[in-house]
């Protein structure tokens, strides 16, 4: 099966987060990007195992990847603010 990983830089440790989009509750972190992809197909597999002798089928959530632009500026956030 194919999935779409995303993968979120933490400041804190300077590590990765990596999540897969199809499938949401597959996620893990690494010291690097190619520790969090190794951890995050390892995941992959012991989710579906799980979902496997739970008799679950594996889940595979249709969207769509598309880029947007927001403007947000500073000063318009902070006068809606209570």
């Amino acid at each position: 099966m194919k999935f779409t990983a995303c993968y979120t830089k933490l400041e804190e440790t300077g590590g990765y987060m990596g999540q897969l989009l199809e499938w949401p509750n597959v996620i893990t972190s690494g010291k690097d990007l190619e520790e969090c992809e190794f951890m995050l197909k390892d995941a992959a597999r012991e989710m579906a195992l799980a979902y496997y002798e739970d008799g679950d089928e594996i889940p595979h959530l249709p969207f769509e990847v598309k880029p947007i632009s927001v403007m947000i500026e500073k000063e318009a956030l902070l006068a809606n603010v209570c």
